[in-house]
């Protein structure tokens, strides 16, 4: 399918590797011109070369800490006009509610909500002006099925969820649209992280605490970056135009909802 969106210009961040990647490179594959950002300068610049390579578009890497606003002004300084928004950061780690204290939760804040609220007030402006626009925020399932171990981040992603339930209906007129990602486990850092919080948690090996993990997921599957970077670039394609406002699960069945 032609998405109908080659030759516009995108900006998504944490893309170095795993889901923010997968999202690049898909968006790359449809003819989108990149910047992409990320703390990481070395996997940024490899990631940045391998798709400039493959896909032959213009890719711009800018190696930046997005939740500060001094590094998210360098991002936003070369991105410049876009007509593509994809917010993504690493996820707070787990633990109790015990352990988390007023500053965990506002790093949590920082990096899961205020920085995607602040990259959408800085560029939707501009798409509502040219009459086009997409933003997806890669968000978590824990918005619709609290994970009692990630509550910081259930706290943080959710308070972005309600924000852009009420933005993106008052944005939609101007040929704008936003949306959430809400990916389940996926084959990235991330996962390989939370098996070991669980192995250890459980006094088990990893091996064993990703087949307990698997065995809760119907598709008895983790998602692929690839897999999930496809259903990003539909979201940004001329074909998602009437998709306004809402939470998509990527979970390969194992969030248990009948809506």
């Amino acid at each position: 399918m032609d998405l109908g969106i080659a030759g516009k210009r995108a900006l998504v961040t944490a893309s170095s590797k795993g889901l923010g990647r997968g999202c690049a490179e898909a968006l790359a594959a449809a003819g989108v011109e990149l910047v992409l950002n990320a703390r990481g300068a070395e996997a940024l610049e490899e990631t940045a070369t391998a798709l400039c390579a493959e896909y032959g578009v213009s890719v711009e890497a800018v190696a930046a800490d997005i939740t500060d606003e001094a590094g998210r002004a360098k991002v936003l300084e070369v991105a410049g006009q876009v007509e593509i928004l994809v917010t993504n950061a690493g996820g707070p780690p787990p633990g109790l509610w015990t352990d988390w204290e007023r500053e965990d939760f506002i790093k949590a804040l920082d990096a899961n909500m205020l920085a995607p609220i602040a990259l959408m007030k800085a560029m939707v402006p501009g798409m509502m002006e040219r009459g086009w626009g997409r933003v997806v925020n890669i968000t978590s399932v824990s918005v619709k099925a609290p994970i009692p171990v990630l509550g910081l981040s259930n706290a943080a992603r959710a308070g972005l969820t309600g924000y852009v339930a009420g933005t993106a209906r008052q944005v939609a007129p101007s040929g704008v649209t936003i949306n959430n990602l809400l990916p389940g486990i996926h084959a990235t850092d991330r996962a390989v992280s939370l098996d070991k919080g669980a192995a250890a948690q459980g006094g088990m090996t990893v091996e064993e605490a990703r087949a307990a993990r698997l065995a809760t997921i119907p598709a008895r599957k983790y998602g692929t970056p690839e897999d999930f970077g496809a259903t990003c670039a539909f979201l940004c394609s001329q074909q998602a135009q009437f998709i306004v406002g809402q939470n998509i699960l990527l979970d390969g069945g194992a969030t248990n909802l009948s809506m």
